[in-house]
């Protein structure tokens, strides 16, 4: 078969490496937007923090998601850009093409004053194990026994790990050696460290920890320990009766021991586990203010600090331009710093589009959601979908979703994830539309007014809402209750 060439016209479509950057910050919550521009500015040289002198301001500030084009930005040094430098775009009057950005308005100072990022202080939750750890009076050998087993906690404090396993832990990491009945006896005195409950090995045994150490004890004590020991599985199962012919307790007695159980905490070390910073606290992305009945939308700036090109880079650009003698290692280094600038000017502007995608796309939201937010009522919301948000504000779909991915917004009835005010529609007898989550906040309702002796089942609630109107078959309605975290009717009876 003969070699031959020719010409093929294609259209395909290419995201560019500053494109695809600005995808994601826009995913980037607020909490680790600071991270992330530190990274930034230990990476780029030529972007520094500091105040902005008003003068360098963009002028322009119609920015969109699409401007960020690749032709917009210095590619690496080719031989032709390497035997012309031109850097008269970098030393003009003023400055004025080097964008800086700041993200607080002089002119309405006090809008942020009061939104305070809060830091974490705490002690971690192995930290504080550590510490009680080293007042018990043991060997080396034992003390390095013991720092196994607290690492072997998991978050919860929960030891899941088994005594043998932790022996082979010993001998093939550390080169250890331990017998099984001395790790299980370094257990037994970890789990009297606070608080209780840590190192049991599964649920019940971390409740009896916590019953043991009760400081009253008394006769409803010993009940519930004994509810624990032998009928556990009949308590979980809310099996009643069995327990009550099983040890001979009336209702006031068995209401007394469930009440004793039910105060105890089934994750000890939930408290005080490491968690993610950005899950720890719900740190908000937006607020939203009710001023006489006009909603005002304003963008968290607290963790975003001021960013500039950095003088020093301008001013090395300068003296080359004015100079006569330009060597070879002269080029290289202007080459190296036209780099650097233009990447500290996308990231700036990349910043300023983020902020503006942000805004355009909370501010649909909230226009569409505007009943809700005046109210605060869940069945004042309308369907939405992440379309109806596109079309609005002119972006593809998935900008949107990345938008409202891991966002929250703060409101005077509460704190909101994002996604909170998406839902699909449904239709009533009268042939209107309306949210799920408005049906949700019916079922929600319904149950939280149920008669705790006697449950509605999911059949009950389904004729429920016919009756108000929402035709819903019954299997929609145990989907809803489970999306609710609500448990069948006949774990949610109470005596």
């Amino acid at each position: 078969m003969a070699l031959s060439q020719g010409l093929q016209q294609r259209l395909l479509q290419k995201l560019s490496p500053q494109q695809i950057q600005l995808m994601k910050l826009l995913q980037v919550p607020t909490a680790n937007l600071e991270e992330r521009i530190q990274e930034e500015l230990e990476e780029n040289p030529a972007l520094e923090q500091g105040e902005v002198d008003p003068a360098d301001e963009f002028e322009n500030d119609d920015t969109d998601e699409n401007s960020l084009k690749e032709e917009d930005y210095e590619p690496d040094g080719s031989q032709d850009e390497y035997d012309s430098i031109d850097v008269s775009e970098y030393v003009q009057e003023g400055d004025d093409e080097v964008g800086d950005y700041r993200l607080r308005d002089d002119n309405y100072p006090e809008q942020d004053e009061g939104k305070v990022i809060p830091q974490r202080m705490e002690t971690s939750f192995n930290a504080l194990l550590l510490e009680q750890l080293g007042l018990l009076n043991l060997d080396e050998h034992r003390h390095q026994v013991a720092e196994q087993i607290v690492g072997s906690l998991d978050d919860d404090g929960y030891l899941r790990r088994e005594i043998p396993a932790i022996v082979d832990d010993l001998a093939f990491r550390q080169n250890i050696s331990t017998t099984e009945e001395e790790v299980a006896q370094l257990i037994l005195q970890i789990q009297q460290f606070d608080p209780a409950g840590i190192a049991a090995r599964n649920l019940q045994e971390c409740l009896l920890l916590q019953l043991e150490r009760k400081p009253d004890g008394g006769i409803p004590i010993e009940m519930a320990i004994a509810v624990l020991e032998k009928y556990f599985d009949e308590f979980t199962k809310k099996h009643y009766e069995k327990i009550q012919r099983g040890l001979g307790l009336n209702d006031e007695q068995l209401k007394e021991v469930i009440r004793q159980i039910v105060r105890l905490n089934p994750k000890p070390g939930g408290t005080y586990s490491e968690l993610n910073r950005a899950e720890s606290y719900i740190i908000p992305d937006f607020f939203i203010l009710n001023n006489n009945g006009k909603l005002e939308l304003t963008l968290n700036s607290k963790n975003a600090p001021e960013l500039r090109v950095s003088e020093g880079y301008r001013d090395m650009l300068k003296d080359y331009d004015r100079g006569s003698k330009k060597d070879k290692r002269q080029k290289e280094a202007v080459l190296f710093i036209k780099q650097k600038i233009d990447s500290a000017k996308w990231f700036i502007d990349a910043i300023k589009q983020r902020q503006h995608t942000l805004l355009s796309t909370m501010g649909a939201i909230m226009n569409y959601q505007y009943e809700f937010f005046l109210t605060g009522d869940e069945t004042e919301m309308r369907p939405m979908i992440l379309k109806d948000i596109a079309e609005k504000t002119h972006l593809d779909i998935s900008t949107v979703s990345r938008v409202a991915n891991s966002k929250f917004v703060q409101t005077e009835f509460g704190t909101y994830r994002l996604k909170f005010f998406f839902s699909e529609s449904l239709q009533t007898d009268s042939g209107e539309e309306v949210s799920t989550r408005e049906v949700k906040k019916i079922l929600s309702d319904l149950i939280g007014e149920e008669s705790k002796r006697h449950p509605l089942s999911d059949e009950r609630l389904t004729e429920l809402l016919t009756e108000k109107g929402y035709n819903i078959a019954r299997r929609t309605v145990a989907k809803y209750r489970e999306q609710l975290n609500i448990p069948v009717a006949r774990l949610r009876k109470e005596l």
